[in-house]
C-alpha cells in the first residue's frame, strides 16, 4: 500500500527573495519567529535585530503620532503594522497615522490596505532601502507625506506628494508642520536630540491651532 505524499516544507523568507505578495505572505504567516518582514517592490527585506539607537527615535515617533490621534477624532495611530499597499508592496511602517476610510481601510482580514497618509521610517543612514526603493513605492502608491528619521546623518528627510512626485521639504524656524494633518507640528532639533518632552510641547502648541480645531470639525462632519 502506497503512502500518501507529504507537504513539502515552505522555503523560509530570506532578504532578496523576489515573490508575489500572496507567496510572501504564506511564507512570512509560517515564520512565526519572525518579528519584522517586508515585501518592497517585490523582494523581501528581513531587518536585523533592532538596535538602541533605532528603538529610540522609533518610540518618540510613535508617541507623537499616538498623542496627535488621541486628540483628533478620527485619526488613528499605528506602531509597525502591515500595509497591502499594492500587488508587488507589503510593508511594515515603523509607524503610521491615517484616516481610516479614506486612502486606507482595514480590510476583512484585519490589514491595512491601500495608502496612509501619513509614514515614518527610522533608517541607519541614507543608504538605506527606506530612502531608495521603499520611497519609489510609496510614491507611486500615492502616500501623502513620507518621513525618515536617519540615524548616522542625523537629519530629517520630509517629503510631500507635490503632482505625483516627492518635494523635499526643509523646517521652517527649525518647525515642520503638515499639511494633510493641521497641527501636526514637529520640532526637528528637538527631534534630533530625542528630547520627547519639547517634542510634545511643540506638538500640545500645534493642537490649539484654529487650523486643527477645523480640521477636527470637518472629520466629524
Amino acid at each position: 500500500m502506497s503512502s500518501l505524499p507529504q507537504a513539502q516544507p515552505l522555503p523560509p523568507l530570506e532578504s532578496g527573495d523576489h515573490l508575489t505578495r500572496a507567496e510572501f505572505e504564506r511564507r512570512y504567516h509560517a515564520s512565526p519567529h519572525l518579528k519584522k518582514a517586508e515585501l518592497v517592490e517585490g523582494v523581501v527585506y528581513v531587518p536585523s535585530p533592532v538596535k538602541q539607537n533605532h528603538a529610540k527615535p522609533d518610540g518618540m515617533y510613535i508617541t507623537w503620532l499616538t498623542l496627535y490621534a488621541t486628540r483628533t477624532p478620527g485619526v488613528e495611530a499605528l506602531p509597525n503594522a502591515t500595509v497591502r499597499l499594492d500587488g508587488d508592496n507589503e510593508p511594515q511602517p515603523d509607524s503610521m497615522l491615517y484616516i481610516p476610510g479614506r486612502a486606507a481601510t482595514v480590510d476583512d482580514e484585519g490589514y491595512v490596505s491601500g495608502s496612509p497618509e501619513f509614514i515614518v521610517e527610522i533608517a541607519s543612514s541614507s543608504a538605506s532601502y527606506d530612502l531608495h526603493t521603499k520611497k519609489r513605492a510609496y510614491q507611486r502608491n500615492g502616500v501623502s507625506t513620507y518621513v525618515v528619521h536617519l540615524v548616522q546623518e542625523r537629519s530629517v528627510c520630509w517629503f510631500e506628494l507635490e503632482a505625483g512626485t516627492y518635494a523635499l521639504r526643509t523646517a521652517v524656524d527649525g518647525l515642520f508642520q503638515s499639511r494633510v494633518f493641521p497641527g501636526l507640528w514637529l520640532n526637528e532639533g528637538a527631534a534630533l536630540a530625542g528630547d520627547v518632552r519639547a517634542v510634545l510641547a511643540t506638538l500640545d502648541e500645534g493642537l490649539k491651532t484654529a487650523e486643527h480645531a477645523a480640521f477636527v470639525a470637518s472629520l466629524a462632519s
